[in-house]
């Protein structure tokens, strides 16, 4: 091929990139075999596409055409069969190794008789050179380096990885210079040519009149070639028509900016010759002004069929690959499982999961109600009955609607994006916003008479840097008020039907707000009063909702017709455009149907009695689900901000929340206990008031938190509302409690103080090691089937159970013995040390989610072993400093933050053996680090007593705070200070020797308890249990407490004598000095204790669940006093 026509292959490429023909643009490149998009094959490498890779790879070399394709092909082989290896997918990984792999045994037979004998493995790990393989993802990427090295290495490669530099859109540039040319030579040129076709050359007919037209002034016909448009795009009067290029201040995407190409200009309303100036909007069915700049266009015959018009975005191509990542979710991420019903009483109109506490449910009815439920408990924590706040505010108007007709519903609530603060929007006229405060209280904010008619949507936005109201209405107008003050801001009027939703978002600091109206209309408006920049037609015209992806890169609409013709679809932001029409719907929709968006991959639509699923990617159903039947024609539903619940609307006046595996982990963690503490199956919600009058005292059938309902400071759990008790009748008048008979009284409370080894179920684990050294870190396996504990001498012990017909799980139990396992070489794990007294060296240990190797220190290097050899597979960071806490980085498993001696805090990366960073804040050595998914931090605590937070994505410190002492010791506090967040990933449980403590993420102090009466000594070590509704804390004089979470309430003290021999206790003092939690078994614990014994401690079958204290008109319970248990034992509120 010449070089020109390869330069005009590189001209279709960049053509059709910007074209978004996608798919065709990789087919060509594959095809022609001029430009590897390295880009591209990353992605598909990264999702895991083998047969895309490869049929990418083949369009520029195959399997024997060099050493280096030879050793690509392989890599990419040989990760797939690992990856089929790992799923336990042995039918596929013998495919792989016949199909693919059996082409490199005759060039290495040895290796590939070591690949297949992989197959014999149980786990492929134990492979000593596949020991070092993590999890798919690092695996991948990993490979993806050595990959870029091969291909950048390869021959065959070699002048195709960069694409040629040119200006944008070049293609369009040369067929506008060749039309002006046809022009310039036409025997009778016009002022305004009619260009009807590229596929002959234009000439101009001959005037009717006979006259000649005079020729173009001062050049190109069509004015000079816009230098930030790129080409004249086809519009709608003219084929390549001149177009200026707009300013950053129009709507992005569907207007253009400096980073965005022009989707479609404005239809010209001024003499012919005429364009739209800068900063109109992308596309306009009625522009606002005739415009003046100068130039000439061609007229098309047909210009009413050209819809569609484009610029590139700016002089310098940009070639890169797909705009959103492939698919790498399955069917199981979709939540599809119904966990919960919910009893509503009332037709539900709205529905919106808090942002940050992501079980609870916000719910509005068709009977002005509004309310909060905590899904995992079934609990409405919160209900407020619809009325006026303040009457003589009121319009006329309202007032007047409201004595005709009093009944009102909720068109919409929802929540800010910070959770603080929920809106509601009413049928008639008003909209009523409330401050959500963490004890569950709802407190009245503002009302605002906002339209004339109903107020069909409401939403939140950061127009400036405060937060803003959007309200829409029946008046047809959108108006946009101060979250604070109420006060009104901007309304856009524009619409000529009532307006039926709003969509705000913001594009590289561009806010704008998007409208659709009843009559079809979509619309779009900066905050600058100016009129509409949009006015386009959204399929069905009628009642359409648009939403963004989580991410706000793809914008969707959904929307029935009157008909019933429903449609869901994804817009072309940079087009304004219908990108795709999912399929599936009935043809005749019972109702308006609703959707929602989650994890920027899934779409689900509530219609034909159903829930129905698509793939963002794919326009065909993904799957359906009834939720077990009961649903309306058109449900209405809402994710939360995980996408692992989902809450769908009943036709009997409820609510299902169905859950993925996930979801149904998180609720199972976060299921509440009964009032009284019993931890049984919560009780039917009902709309009858609490019968606390009839009862007496609440405190005799509640937890203990009701015993002190006065207190202010009370923190609403970040986990679940069961344990709340109904002391507030204006928001909890829905919950009946449920009150149990004397004897479940008895059998719930007994076990408060446990002395005897008869009322637990405990095992102390087989140790042939003849050492006492002290066991100084512990943990189970993530599995649950092992536990693993570093003594002070260095040295590991690691307990396996097996699979019997007494514990077919195999999971780790006080009922049956385990194993002190080690490998067949009979080596130990053992780490290095680097002090004279090793015994008394800072250890610490951090285990890979897949339980494959551990990394631990004890005063020396760091050591990375593998936990099926117990072999060192590297060591790092010699002291000094020596490292004193290890947490592996939340999202990359090659990423650790590693506390150290000096006060520092490195974050350290395994693969390329380089510390990208130090944080420095505290004064003494780390002695705790927790990572946050949710709030994207790292906290750090240090003896110091100092706590710090820091942002994962640049490192910086972000607040520090001293914990605060306790009146009877001094201040500053030193001493180890440990750290761990709660499973809702926003509160932290802060240990010290002198308190236990919950921290928000703002590092305010929400609940402390100090050690006295029952628990007088210091704290050993503390962590939550595995559903984070427990705190198990050690203390020095060996005893054990369980806390609950809500309160941090004592209900349960476990004695040294119910757990430690009586022969061992009469040596001296033992104690846990770490404690660690099961990982699936919320009420199973282990402790690492001073004499370097290891126990399991379980609850007694007759009782399998930690007791809980007794109520203050109970009665004294043996060992331990009313007053010890529930007064004094009480948590108290922060200081201030």
């Amino acid at each position: 091929m010449s070089s020109l026509s390869r330069e005009l292959v590189f001209l279709i490429l960049q053509f059709l990139d910007e074209e978004k023909f996608k798919e065709t643009v990789h087919k060509l490149e594959q095809e022609s075999g001029f430009y590897f998009n390295m880009k591209y094959f990353e992605d598909q490498v990264q999702a895991g596409e083998w047969d895309e890779v490869e049929r990418y790879l083949g369009g520029f070399t195959k399997v024997e055409d060099n050493r280096y394709s030879m050793k690509i092909f392989f890599e990419i082989r040989k990760q797939k069969y690992l990856e089929a290896l790992d799923r336990h997918d042995r039918a596929k990984a013998v495919e792989i190794l016949v199909k693919d792999l059996k082409v490199f045994a005759s060039f290495n037979e040895e290796l590939f008789k070591e690949i297949t004998q992989l197959l014999t493995l149980e786990n492929f790990r134990q492979n000593e050179q596949l020991s070092k393989y993590g999890d798919t993802k690092s695996a991948r990427n990993i490979m993806l380096m050595e990959l870029k090295k091969l291909i950048e290495a390869n021959p065959l490669f070699r002048d195709k990885l960069t694409f040629p530099p040119f200006k944008a859109s070049r293609l369009r540039t040369l067929i506008n210079q060749s039309l002006n040319w046809q022009h310039q030579l036409c025997k009778n040129p016009r002022p305004n040519p009619d260009i009807k076709t590229l596929f002959a050359d234009h000439s101009c007919a001959a005037p009717t009149n006979g006259a000649r037209a005079p020729p173009p002034n001062n050049g190109p016909l069509v004015g000079p070639i816009p230098k930030s448009g790129a080409f004249p795009p086809i519009g709608a009067h003219s084929p390549f028509q001149p177009v200026v290029s707009p300013s950053a201040s129009a709507i992005a995407g569907w207007m253009t900016n400096a980073n965005q190409s022009l989707p479609h200009a404005a239809v010209a309303q001024g003499p012919p010759g005429l364009v739209q100036p800068s900063g109109t909007a992308a596309f306009l069915k009625h522009p606002r002004t005739p415009t003046s700049t100068p130039g000439m266009d061609y007229q098309t015959a047909d210009s009413e069929h050209f819809k569609r018009m484009r610029t590139g975005p700016s002089d310098e191509v940009s070639f890169a690959g797909a705009s959103h990542p492939p698919n790498i979710y399955s069917q199981d991420d979709l939540p599809r499982t119904v966990v919960r019903t919910l009893n509503q009483g009332s037709n539900v109109m709205s529905l919106d999961f808090h942002p940050v506490q992501q079980t609870f449910l916000l719910v509005g009815t068709n009977v002005g109600d509004i309310g909060i439920w905590e899904v995992g408990s079934r609990e409405r924590i919160a209900h407020k009955t619809f009325k006026v706040w303040d009457v003589s505010s009121c319009s006329l108007p309202l007032q007047a609607a409201l004595m005709k007709d009093a009944t009102i519903s909720v068109n919409r609530c929802l929540w800010s994006p910070d959770g603080a603060i929920l809106g509601v929007a009413f049928s008639k006229h008003i909209v009523q916003t409330y401050a959500f405060i963490p004890n569950g209280e709802l407190r009245q904010q503002l009302e605002i008479d906002a339209h004339l008619g109903g107020v069909n949507d409401i939403a939140f936005s950061h127009p400036n840097k405060s937060l803003s109201i959007i309200t829409c209405g029946d008046d047809k107008t959108i108006k946009v008020w101060d979250a604070a003050t109420g006060q009104r801001q901007y309304m856009f009027e524009g619409h000529e039907a009532p307006v039926y939703s709003v969509c705000p978002h913001y594009k590289e600091s561009i806010q704008f707000i998007f409208s659709t109206a009843v009559d079809g209309k979509i619309k779009a408006w900066l905050y600058d009063c100016l009129g509409s920049r949009v006015d386009y037609d959204a399929p069905g015209h009628w009642c359409t909702a648009m939403s963004y992806s989580a991410d706000g890169t793809r914008l969707f609409s959904c929307g029935t017709s009157k008909d019933g013709d429903s449609h869901l679809v994804e817009w072309n932001e940079t087009e304004g455009a219908i990108k795709r029409t999912y399929s599936g719907f009935r043809k005749r929709s019972l109702g308006v149907v609703q959707f929602d968006t989650t994890r920027n991959r899934f779409l689900a639509a509530g219609d034909e009695f159903m829930i129905k699923f698509w793939d963002m990617d794919s326009t065909s159903i993904l799957t359906t689900t009834d939720a077990d039947g009961g649903l309306p024609a058109s449900p209405r539903l809402r994710f939360n901000r995980e996408g692992s619940l989902l809450a769908v609307t009943t036709s009997d006046n409820g609510i299902k929340i169905l859950a993925n595996t996930d979801g149904q982990r998180l609720l199972r963690m976060l299921e509440s206990r009964a009032f009284e503490g019993s931890r049984g199956p919560s009780q039917q919600i009902n709309t009858k008031p609490p019968l606390v009058n009839a009862l007496g005292a609440v405190s005799s059938v509640s937890s203990p938190l009701a015993a002190t309902p006065e207190r202010p400071d009370r923190v609403l759990p970040a986990v679940s509302m069961g344990s709340m008790a109904p002391m507030e009748n204006n928001r909890m008048v829905d919950v009946k409690p449920r009150i149990s008979d004397d004897a479940d009284k008895i059998k719930s409370w007994k076990l408060a103080e446990i002395g005897d080894s008869a009322h637990l179920k405990t095992l102390r684990l087989p140790d042939s090691m003849t050492t006492t050294s002290k066991i100084v870190r512990l943990l189970y396996t993530n599995s649950g089937l092992a536990v693993l504990a570093l003594a002070s001498n260095a040295i590991h012990k690691l307990w396996k159970w097996q699979r019997t017909e007494r514990n077919p799980s195999g999971k780790s139990t006080a009922s049956v013995v385990p194993q002190l396992w080690q490998p067949s070489n009979g080596i130990l794990m053992t780490n290095e040390t680097n002090d004279s007294n090793p015994e008394e060296a800072n250890a610490c240990i951090a285990l890979s989610k897949n339980d494959s190797y551990v990394m631990s220190a004890s005063g020396g290097k760091v050591s990375l072993f593998n936990m099926m050899t117990f072999k060192v597979m590297t060591t790092f960071m010699p002291p000094p400093p020596a490292a004193t806490f290890l947490a592996f980085h939340p999202q990359d498993n090659n990423i650790i933050a590693i506390g150290m001696e000096d006060s520092t805090i490195q974050i350290y990366n395994v693969r390329v053996d380089e510390v990208k960073t130090k944080l420095k804040g505290h004064q003494k050595k780390i002695t705790g680090l927790a990572f946050s998914q949710l709030l994207n931090v790292l906290v750090s605590s240090g003896a110091d007593a100092q706590l710090c937070v820091w942002s994962i994505d640049g490192w910086e410190k972000k607040k520090s705070r001293f914990i605060q002492a306790p009146a009877s010791r001094a201040s500053p506090l030193v001493g180890d200070t440990k750290v761990q967040f709660h499973n809702d990933q926003a509160h932290l449980l802060v240990v010290h020797e002198s308190q236990l403590a919950i921290y928000d993420s703002k590092l305010e102090c929400l609940r402390s308890w100090f050690p006295r009466d029952a628990l007088p000594a210091p704290i050993s070590s503390a962590i939550y249990s595995c559903d984070s509704l427990f705190v198990y804390a050690g203390f020095c004089d060996g005893a054990v407490g369980v806390f609950e979470v809500d309160g941090l309430r004592l209900c349960c003290r476990i004695a040294p004598s119910a757990y430690i021999s009586p022969s061992i206790t009469s040596a001296g003092t033992v104690y846990p000095m770490v404690i660690a939690a099961h990982p699936s078994e919320p009420n199973q614990f282990a402790l690492g204790m001073s004499d370097g014994a290891v126990h399991v401690v379980e609850p007694s079958d007759a009782e399998p669940k930690w007791g809980a204290p007794p109520p203050q008109d109970n009665g004294a319970h043996p060992s331990i006093s009313n007053s010890a248990l529930t007064t004094n034992q009480a948590s108290e509120a922060p200081p201030r």
